[in-house]
């Protein structure tokens, strides 16, 4: 009986019903989209954040660099030979340095590693190196077409003493070419920069190549300077062959050649050195806790954190988070709102309009909790109705959202803490290779939907129901089989 006389209703009343399930949609559809480029947000800042420190790592420990003029700091200096012989040949030198930060100790990272809440530490070493190159030319002694004046050329000749003419032609060319050499250690390949990269040619390195001369260089760069899987490259007079190739998985690489850490300390003088240390926590609930605790422990170091990182991030993808997060939230919960409270006022109302129905229910023996499950069961209906519905509205939006994939900016500026979570490849600054003090990244915002977000949408569209319901019942409960006679004409 009761499904009978719901389905008869509902038939009935199918403008009304519609109604409500529409508003409830409305309200169901905008929390999906919204959810969902949220989530496409954030899954769009960790790609961010990823790219810049390596996938797994949650901090990084370095130590600032030291500031202008404290004289720590050397300029680069480069020497030539001097040659009598064979002016066109080509002239080469290049100079290592330590790129962005001060070094810390190799044992520094032994001593992350042992702190409570830490599940791995591993260093690396950030390197700059600029190259110069080119050739000194001798310039040529023209002489004028006549002697000195008399046409004497000795002391008594009345004429000059030295020959008449100038020098021409001569001088130098050279060309200056820096980039970013990053020392990974080969024995712990699962934290920094190279994880946020993928090997698309050749291999990685060997946990035996502690201190091989092999290399690893960047897509980009390998493609600018027409590198491949078997050449060489030389680095400040030791040549390494190129093992493989990487692509990093969004924005730039790290670094655009990467060599085993020993090797990066020998060139660059820094013998048991490095410059960042990247840290994985064994809970991601506690790394506040595991940061206070490092820094605590080990002075004089500086610990970033993603969350840190993560505030450095601006641009219209910082802007759009923003967005979604404040205004997106408190919008849908708004719509939401309204949708509820509409879709119990039409509902009280339709039951207002159904006084003579109920009435007469109740003179043939209806109870008023009977009734009043009726109009809630109605209610229910509607609810689902306006779930299903608002499921397909939200997935068809979100569906939208990634087809178009609108192309956001993540500005990445300075940490404030001494650096970034690169090794100052892209954050610290410091060297003379590829860094700024930002640095703007592309990327496709997507509007992924979860199962969650799916069964919030069915627990909304199951409240609605239960409140328009509340609202109708409270009202059919308070009838009496009088108001229907006096409907009665």
């Amino acid at each position: 009986m009761f499904f009978t006389y719901l389905r008869r209703e509902l038939r009935r009343r199918r403008k009304a019903a519609l109604v409500v399930a529409s508003g409830l949609a409305l309200g169901i559809a905008l929390v999906i989209i919204v959810s969902s480029v949220s989530s496409g947000m954030s899954k769009a800042q960790d790609k961010v954040l990823e790219s810049l420190y390596g996938l797994g790592t949650d901090m990084t420990v370095t130590k600032a660099a030291a500031a202008p003029g404290s004289g720590s700091g050397e300029r680069p200096k480069f020497e030539f030979d001097a040659k009598d012989s064979d002016d066109d040949e080509t002239q080469s030198t290049d100079r290592v340095m330590v790129q962005g930060f001060q070094t810390l100790a190799s044992s520094t990272v032994d001593k992350v590693g042992k702190q409570d809440g830490v599940a791995g530490a591993v260093g690396g070493l950030s390197l700059s190196v600029m190259k110069v190159d080119g050739q000194f030319k001798r310039g040529e002694f023209k002489q004028e077409g006549g002697t000195g004046q008399g046409g004497g050329r000795g002391p008594g000749g009345g004429g000059s003493s030295q020959p008449q003419g100038e020098v021409r032609g001569g001088g130098a060319s050279f060309d200056v070419n820096s980039y970013t050499v990053y020392g990974t250690d080969v024995t712990q390949q699962d934290l920094g920069p190279l994880t946020s990269s993928k090997i698309t040619s050749g291999r990685t390195f060997r946990t035996t190549e502690t201190n091989a001369a092999v290399a690893v260089a960047d897509s980009a760069y390998a493609k600018e300077k027409t590198l491949s899987t078997g050449k060489t490259v030389t680095i400040s007079g030791t040549e390494f062959t190129i093992i493989g190739v990487s692509t990093a998985d969004s924005g730039d690489a790290a670094a655009n050649l990467y060599i085993p850490l020993q090797r990066a300390q020998t060139l660059s003088d820094s013998k048991n050195k490095v410059t960042t240390v990247y840290v994985k926590a064994a809970d991601s609930q506690k790394i506040d806790s595991v940061k206070a605790t490092i820094q605590k422990n080990i002075p004089g170091t500086t610990v970033t954190t993603s969350a840190d990182l993560a505030d450095t991030v601006s641009g219209s993808l910082s802007t759009a988070s923003d967005l979604a997060s404040s205004v997106g939230k408190w919008l849908s919960i708004a719509v939401l709102i309204a949708a509820f409270l509409v879709a119990g006022l039409l509902t009280s109302s339709a039951v207002s309009r159904r006084v003579r129905e109920f009435g007469t229910l109740k003179a043939l023996g209806w109870k008023s909790g009977r009734v009043t499950r009726q109009v809630v069961g109605e209610a229910l209906v509607n609810g689902l109705m306006g779930g299903v519905l608002g499921i397909a509205i939200g997935l068809a939006g979100a569906y939208a959202v990634t087809a178009v994939s609108p192309t956001l900016t993540a500005e990445l500026g300075s940490s404030g803490g001494g650096g970034g979570m690169r090794g100052g490849g892209l954050m610290g600054g410091g060297g003379p290779g590829r860094q700024s003090a930002s640095k703007a990244l592309d990327i496709a915002l997507t509007a992924p939907v979860s199962l969650s977000i799916i069964l919030v949408a069915v627990v909304l569209a199951v409240a609605g129901g239960l409140i328009a319901g509340a609202f109708g019942g409270w009202r059919a409960s308070r009838l009496r089989p009088a108001d229907a006679l006096r409907r009665v004409e």
